[in-house]
């Protein structure tokens, strides 16, 4: 019998310090995604979660990774639905 692949998933990382602002955060993540998504909270107090960050030249928490590259809007203004819908949070993967 063959193993059956998992279905491939969109990679959604929030990186956390556990404060108010990344606690909305992560329920707004939690609440936008969808079965496409797979979402991971990364807490920015453990060493190698903040070398991972300092690498995609994360400035500030929280901060959404979608797929290995920082949402636009954690790069400029904050959290933002829309864009984080245009990047794919949400939105189920299409047969190829």
């Amino acid at each position: 019998m063959a193993v059956k692949e998992k279905a491939k998933k969109r990679q959604i990382e929030i990186f956390s310090a556990g404060c108010q602002a990344c606690k909305t955060t992560i329920e707004l993540v939690k609440r936008l995604a969808c079965s496409s998504c797979e979402v991971k909270v990364l807490d920015m107090r453990k060493d190698d979660v903040a070398a991972r960050a300092k690498r995609l030249k994360i400035q500030r928490v929280p901060a959404v990774v979608i797929n290995g590259k920082l949402a636009a809007c954690c790069s400029v203004v904050g959290i933002d639905r829309g864009t984080l819908k245009e990047a794919g949070l949400g939105v189920p993967l299409t047969a190829e």
